[in-house]
């Protein structure tokens, strides 16, 4: 297991490294958990976090598979994101491959409007 999370962490350094959020186009960070998945944009330029939204929130409603929730999760994040005036966003998978619920969440977001 401490094998896994050390291959993610190396990999979460080598995507970092490259990409940052800025004003403009602050960062879309994902996080999946066995129970839930996480999403929040980040301004890195001042360190803060703009919205963020999970499937464990209260003001989630979605239900279904763990890859349903996370197109619902991605749907919420892109509105929450856009009525705080973020339209442009860089995908920060965190290390995960991009496929299963960390896609899931990014097409979600693209189809409520978010481009990244």
């Amino acid at each position: 297991m401490a094998k896994k999370i050390s291959r993610r962490e190396r990999i979460k350094k080598g995507i970092r490294k490259r990409l940052t959020g800025s004003e403009s186009r602050p960062r879309l960070s994902v996080y999946r958990s066995n129970k839930g998945i996480y999403a929040q944009i980040i301004n890195d330029e001042t360190g803060n976090t703009i919205v963020s939204a999970s499937s464990l929130s209260k003001d989630f409603t979605g239900k279904g598979t763990k890859s349903d929730q996370s197109i619902a999760v991605g749907k919420l994040i892109a509105e929450k994101a856009i009525a705080a005036g973020v339209k442009e966003v860089v995908f920060d998978r965190n290390g995960y491959l991009y496929h299963g619920r960390v896609k899931s969440l990014a097409e979600g977001a693209r189809e409520a409007g978010l481009v990244f």
